[in-house]
């Protein structure tokens, strides 16, 4: 396993995350531990959970781990957690206000049976509350102790300048991270969201790094999946709607490509896409997210794997989303590049 700055802050990770948001659900407590000893085994350190997985149960399983690892290994466990969306039928139970991060931050330090969380990352941007208010509300929470770092989930480009613009205007503690989905199906964060967190200093936490499974090769061409994945049981899952990917050339050109570096370096394509993410720039730590200990495992594996440069040439370009002339395009891209002439 190796190790990386969490963005900009002294506090250091593994460049692999757990994921945590089956606990309780697709993965019962059992084999929630089961994952959480595999992870610190493969000298994990860095898990991520949120309130609003499986409504707490998440954070709960995870606080009952750690009590029973005791000390040694919850001193060498970056610990964090987000909150913003749904926890009650009520008007203040949810979102980014001062009252409902307070009660949010309260309830998490709780289930997971702690006193400071690492990193506090709001889960989403909240249209009704000011940033002027959320930021005050995550800077008192560093101050006090309550967190160490704060971070953004789901941001976008204009959202995370302004966040940081606000914050230090008004001398407020800086976001270190962001949460976004990115894979080599969903590399259009490169446009602007990326942009702006290097430009901010601000490490990125990948989601779905392997596109909802896409990534393993385990879906094909024509056969709508079946079975006890999560496509299998709902095809027209969110992002990973198999009617919508299956549709586009793109995907079938990544997933040739993928096939062909995994085959010439004898792994897995799960394991080539991972390693295509986690050395993309501005990356921190690639969040995995299993339902078994074995999907666990296998992720794992790629710790330590690197692509050379023939093969990430060969994934870019079969994995380039092509944008249009303008703004992101060609001639919209001359229009912002500059080079020094002059002379004779």
């Amino acid at each position: 396993m190796e190790y990386r700055r969490l963005g900009s802050a002294g506090c250091a990770v593994s460049a692999f995350t757990l994921g945590t948001m089956t606990f309780g659900n697709e993965t019962d407590e059992a084999g929630s531990r089961e994952q959480l000893d595999a992870f610190v085994a493969a000298g994990g350190t860095f898990i991520d959970t949120a309130d609003v997985y499986n409504a707490g149960v998440s954070e709960s399983i995870i606080g009952r781990w750690l009590a029973d690892r005791g000390p040694a290994v919850r001193d060498q466990i970056v610990l964090t957690t987000k909150a913003r969306f749904p926890m009650g039928d009520g008007p203040n139970d949810l979102g980014l206000s001062r009252r409902h991060l307070q009660t949010a931050v309260r309830a998490s330090l709780t289930r997971l049976g702690v006193d400071t969380l690492d990193l506090y990352q709001v889960h989403a941007y909240d249209p009704l509350t000011p940033l002027e208010e959320t930021l005050r509300a995550l800077d008192d929470m560093v101050r006090s102790g309550t967190v160490r770092y704060i971070g953004l989930s789901n941001f976008t480009g204009w959202q995370i300048q302004k966040a940081v613009a606000v914050a230090r205007e008004l001398g407020l503690n800086l976001p270190v991270t962001l949460q976004p989905q990115y894979n080599l199906l969903v590399r259009e964060i490169e446009w602007e969201i990326v942009p702006s967190a290097l430009d901010a200093g601000i490490g990125l936490l990948p989601w779905s790094p392997l596109g909802g499974g896409w990534l393993t090769g385990k879906y094909t061409q024509g056969e709508r999946p079946t079975g006890a994945t999560r496509l299998g049981e709902d095809p027209t899952r969110g992002v990973e709607n198999y009617d919508v990917r299956s549709g586009q050339q793109r995907t079938w050109d990544v997933l040739d490509a993928v096939r062909s570096v995994a085959s010439a370096r004898g792994v897995g394509m799960a394991q080539v896409a991972l390693a295509w993410l986690v050395d993309r720039p501005g990356v921190t730590s690639v969040i995995l997210g299993a339902r078994t200990l074995t999907q666990l495992q296998d992720n794992l594996s790629a710790a330590g794997l690197h692509l050379d440069a023939t093969e990430t040439a060969l994934l870019d370009t079969a994995s380039d989303p092509h944008p249009v002339d303008y703004p992101y395009g060609g001639p919209g891209s001359e229009q912002r590049s500059r080079t020094i002439r002059g002379g004779r």
